[in-house]
């Protein structure tokens, strides 16, 4: 958006309208003053003396012969030959006037080919050009910034491959092992078939949710989802993450500590603003130091309603925090096993804040680490 107002800014180009000005004015006032001259020099005869010096020197004639041919030929017509040298001054001096003007359509010409280089570096006209300078430059930076985007997606899609190479073949292959093991093993105690049943089954269910995490961060990205807001109680909605996460939460020692109005609401899609919160308290959850507290409170103002996630963990670098709402990125990378998370849970949670006309962001020092969630008041 940023680019397309750039371009539609308006644009001055009375340098330009000056200088076309002052040459087609240099033009006029040259051919009325050749005009002119002419039209004298014709008054004084000194064309016509002229003219019969031509023929003496080109015809090889004497000068009674060559005045002779000036009055038949020359001075009958003197009218039409005025109009004549008049039309070819005039012609001469529109040419130059065209061939000025088309060095500037060279210049637009040169501008265009270097929007297809692969240098970087800025193209220049002449000062008289500088709005079409600045377009060009600037179609120029958009086209390059388009290619990078391009060679990212291509980046991410390549990616998008190489996870749901790894993530999901971790789960599948465990299903195949423990399948293999119930039918080479068919005198199997009832016991550990059901333990081995078991595992198998929740290997599956996780298979199919990170399948289903891939399918709705793309349905998120396609903005194929379509939100049922309505009046919601905020608070009681945290309070009652907060109960369903506590079995997560109690075994590491980890509890949360809500600061929030009783009253507080929202205006909102309920089950789309659920995932929100309780991706990032998992995702608090994953990463905050044992025996330690979530912190939850909330800001409202006329504009917005801003909710705090706080947490007691490693200090998180800045250039890690800029790639923690990116599909399928993971803070710790030793967190990738059969017990991880596809690294999509912040992503999703992105697309639908999106979705709501607000902002997700996070922010860490000293060991604290905070995620805010903005979203309108109304």
């Amino acid at each position: 958006m940023g680019i397309k107002l750039k371009l539609d800014e308006k644009v001055d180009y009375r340098a330009f309208q000056r200088k076309i000005m002052e040459r087609f004015c240099a033009i006029a006032l040259i051919a009325f003053f050749l005009v002119i001259v002419l039209y004298v020099l014709i008054l004084q005869q000194r064309v016509g003396n002229w003219i019969v010096d031509l023929l003496k020197f080109f015809m090889r004639i004497e000068e009674e012969e060559a005045l002779l041919l000036y009055y038949y030929y020359f001075r009958e017509y003197k009218e039409v030959f005025f109009s004549v040298v008049m039309i070819a001054v005039f012609a001469f001096l529109l040419w130059q006037l065209f061939r000025w003007m088309t060095r500037y359509f060279k210049e637009i010409d040169h501008g265009i080919d270097a929007l297809l280089a692969e240098d970087e570096n800025e193209m220049h006209l002449s000062p008289e050009m500088m709005p079409f300078e600045k377009k060009l430059n600037t179609v120029k930076q958009t086209l390059s910034r388009r290619k990078a985007e391009a060679q990212l997606a291509e980046q991410r899609k390549d990616d998008l491959v190489m996870y749901l190479a790894h993530d999901i073949r971790t789960p599948l292959t465990s299903v195949i092992g423990y399948l293999n093991l119930l039918e080479e093993e068919p005198d199997m105690s009832v016991k550990q078939r059901a333990e081995y049943v078991q595992i198998t089954l929740d290997k599956a269910y996780r298979l199919e949710k990170m399948i289903d995490e891939f399918f709705e961060i793309t349905r998120y990205n396609l903005q194929q989802i379509e939100l049922s807001k309505d009046s919601i109680d905020l608070y009681y909605m945290l309070v009652q993450l907060s109960d369903e996460l506590s079995p997560v939460l109690a075994a590491r020692g980890n509890s949360v500590v809500l600061k929030a109005d009783e009253n507080l609401t929202v205006y909102a899609d309920a089950d789309k603003l659920v995932r929100v919160f309780g991706n990032i308290m998992k995702n608090a959850a994953s990463y905050s130091y044992s025996n330690t507290e979530i912190v939850i409170t909330a800001e409202k103002t006329e504009e917005q309603l801003t909710i705090f996630f706080q947490n007691k963990g490693e200090t998180i670098p800045d250039e890690k925090l800029a790639l923690l709402f990116d599909k399928f990125y993971r803070l710790d990378v030793s967190r990738i096993s059969d017990t991880g998370g596809t690294g999509l849970g912040l992503a999703i949670a992105k697309e639908i804040v999106s979705l709501h006309g607000g902002r997700i962001c996070a922010a860490s020092e000293n060991e604290v680490n905070t995620f805010s969630v903005v979203l309108p008041a109304s």
